[in-house]
């Protein structure tokens, strides 16, 4: 159909079966057939003749319309194509969830170009159920999520489980700082992440479920920034275990502060991906590696 369609669309673009029969080194008696052949297959016709023009019918426009979209889908798919597979490099769409693009993704995409030099990749972003979204209408190849998820049309592979830490700046003084509990988060002076993310909502689970109202100074949706300002604000934060090294903290005069009911707070970090069989076969071999 694809052929017939591009026969149709050359017979509008130059107005003339003979220009467009020329074009397709096609006799005008085959193009006719052609068009005949397709308009019994769409069932109603694509022209009319006035005079010595041919003018298109509000199906033939219609049917124009749709052949343009389909030539441009056509060439997007063969380019594509080409790039897939050029040079021996397979391209490579990672999305990445506003937490898991700060905690995850740069060691994530530094251990995997070191594996898989081939691979050329690039990276998207957005809140979790954007990047799903994103995920189930192939629109990136994989993605890395910081939780589970049911979905009959999505694969899920587990990489790690992750919890939430105290941080403090070493300048507050905290007394016997290695016993505390949760209840001593209550009042605190605290910077948060901003709203909207897993990271906040398991945030907020914790001060309901332990009745806890900290003194809440500011909200960022930047764990870096979080970071630099919790010694000048001498304030505390909550943040997760992944995104935390020993480096950062010293650079930042902060200490973790060990609370036992924080250790609970375990959410999963996953890889999601849609149908393998759309994946290249590199990608599908690396992700059976992930699983192993």
């Amino acid at each position: 159909m694809i052929e017939e369609f591009h026969m149709f669309a050359a017979i509008v673009e130059h107005s003339s079966m003979n220009k467009a029969a020329a074009l397709l080194n096609l006799s005008q008696p085959a193009l006719s057939r052609k068009l005949a052949k397709l308009e019994e297959e769409i069932g109603a016709k694509l022209f009319e003749r006035v005079g010595k023009r041919l003018e298109l019918t509000r199906v033939g426009q219609l049917t124009y319309e749709y052949a343009v979209n389909l030539r441009k889908l056509h060439r997007r798919y063969m380019d594509s194509v080409a790039e897939y597979t050029a040079a021996g490099r397979t391209s490579l769409t990672i999305g990445a969830s506003l937490t898991t693009l700060q905690t995850t993704l740069p060691d994530f995409i530094k251990t995997l170009n070191a594996s898989h030099p081939e691979f050329d990749i690039k990276a998207v972003t957005g809140k979790t159920h954007e990047i799903v979204s994103l995920v189930r209408d192939n629109k990136v190849d994989i993605a890395i999520i910081a939780s589970t998820i049911e979905d009959s049309q999505l694969h899920c592979v587990p990489l790690f489980d992750d919890h939430l830490l105290l941080v403090i700046p070493t300048s507050v003084a905290v007394t016997n700082q290695h016993a505390l509990s949760i209840e001593d988060v209550n009042g605190l002076p605290m910077i948060l992440f901003s709203k909207g993310t897993w990271y906040r909502k398991l945030t907020d689970e914790v001060f309901a479920k332990h009745h806890l109202q900290p003194d809440v100074r500011m909200e960022i949706d930047s764990f870096e920034a979080i970071v630099r300002l919790l010694h000048t604000c001498r304030a505390a934060t909550l943040l997760p275990h992944s995104y935390m090294r020993k480096q950062l903290l010293a650079d930042n005069e902060l200490v973790v502060v060990p609370i036992r009911e924080l250790e609970e707070t375990k959410r999963t970090t996953c890889l999601i991906h849609n149908d393998p069989s759309d994946l290249h076969p590199a990608v599908r071999r690396w992700i059976a590696e992930l699983g192993q």
